[in-house]
C-alpha cells in the first residue's frame, strides 16, 4: 500500500480493494475505531480525498489519495526524559522498544519521570514529533525485552482492538527453577489479587481468565533448571509468574513467587513481538537482543526463537 506522512496529514492511495467502501465503511468496519474518534474526525473535518471534503458515504475510487489528519501536535502529559533504550521498530505510527530491567513501563504517580513511557516521549520529542506516546502493553519492572508504544491516539485505538483480539503475538523466554518433566503445556488458571499482599497475584476461581503457552527449550541438569519459551492468550499481571509458579517452576530470581536468588530478578525476558501493521498490512517481526550485564540468558540466539 503507498502512503506517506505529510505534515500533520497521513496519506493513502487508495487501492483496487477499497473500492466497495466508503470513508465510513473504512473507519467502521475495516479499521473498526472507536465511534467516539470517528464522530471526532468528522466533526473536526480530519479527513478529506484530494485535499477535499466529501460525502463519507460515497463509495471510494482507487487512484485518488485518502488524507487523515493524525499527527496533530499534541500537549505531552509525560514528562519527557533521556535514557538510552535500544528502539527496535519505528515507523509514523508505532515504536518498539527493548525495555532494559528495573525500569517501570509507566508512571505510576505524577511527575514520576523514570519510565519507558517518559523514554519513549523524549524520544518523539528529540525527533521533531510533538506526539504524545501510548503503550499499548506493559512488562513488571524488572521483566525486559519488547514493548510497544503508539504515537498517535488513532494508531492507539487500532493497536489496543488487535491486542484484544489476541493479534499481537508475545513470545517469552523464561529460566526456571526445577526440571520440567513435560516438554510443553497449556496453564489454564485464572489469576486474582492476593489480598494479602499489596503486589502479589494468585491463582483464584473468582479472579480474570489467565491462559499461558509454554515449550522447553533446554534442560540444565547441572543448574537445575529449565529454559522454557512462553506465549500468552491473556495479559494478566504477573502472568508467567504466577502460573508457572503455581506448577512448582518459579522463575530463578523471582523472590516474590518463592523463586530462588538464582539471578538479581526474575528470569523473564519478551524476547519477539509480531503483528500485521494496522494500515499497511505488512508484517512485522521484531526480536529482542538480551541486554543484561550480567547476561542472564546464555547461549541463545534470541534471533532463532
Amino acid at each position: 500500500m503507498k502512503t506517506r506522512k505529510v505534515g500533520s496529514w497521513y496519506e493513502i492511495t487508495i487501492p483496487k480493494e477499497w473500492s466497495t467502501y466508503t470513508i465510513d465503511d473504512l473507519l467502521r468496519n475495516v479499521w473498526k475505531a472507536p465511534k467516539k474518534m470517528i464522530h471526532q474526525f468528522r466533526m473536526e473535518n480530519k479527513v478529506k480525498i484530494n485535499g477535499l471534503s466529501v460525502n463519507w458515504n460515497q463509495l471510494l475510487i482507487p487512484g485518488q489519495t485518502l488524507q487523515l489528519e493524525l499527527f496533530s501536535s499534541q500537549d505531552n502529559e509525560v514528562v519527557p526524559a533521556f535514557y538510552d533504550i535500544p528502539v527496535l521498530y519505528e515507523d509514523d505510527h508505532l515504536m518498539i522498544f527493548n525495555k532494559p530491567a528495573g525500569m517501570d513501563t509507566h508512571p505510576n504517580e505524577p511527575h514520576q519521570s523514570n519510565t519507558l513511557l517518559n523514554a519513549a516521549a523524549f524520544h518523539l520529542q528529540a525527533n521533531g514529533e510533538l506526539l504524545q506516546p501510548r503503550h499499548i502493553h506493559r512488562l513488571d519492572r524488572d521483566t525486559t525485552g519488547a514493548v510497544l508504544f503508539a504515537k498517535t491516539a488513532f494508531a492507539g485505538s487500532l493497536l489496543d482492538r488487535l491486542l484484544e483480539e489476541r493479534k499481537i503475538k508475545r513470545t517469552y523466554l523464561a529460566i526456571t527453577d526445577g526440571i520440567f518433566s513435560k516438554n510443553k503445556g497449556t496453564i489454564n488458571q485464572p489469576i486474582g489479587r492476593d489480598r494479602h499482599h499489596a503486589v502479589r497475584r494468585r491463582i483464584s476461581p473468582t479472579g480474570q481468565t489467565a491462559i499461558t503457552h509454554y515449550e522447553v527449550l533446554r534442560r540444565q541438569q547441572k543448574e537445575q533448571q529449565t529454559l522454557v519459551r512462553c506465549q500468552l492468550d491473556t495479559g494478566r499481571t504477573h502472568q508467567i509468574r504466577v502460573h508457572l509458579s503455581s506448577i512448582g517452576h518459579p522463575l530463578a530470581g523471582d523472590v516474590l513467587y518463592n523463586g530462588s536468588h538464582s539471578f538479581p530478578r526474575q528470569a523473564l525476558h519478551a524476547v519477539k513481538m509480531e503483528l500485521v501493521h494496522p494500515f499497511t498490512n505488512e508484517k512485522i517481526v521484531c526480536h529482542a537482543p538480551f541486554i543484561d550485564q550480567p547476561m542472564i540468558f546464555k547461549n541463545i540466539d534470541p534471533y532463532s526463537i
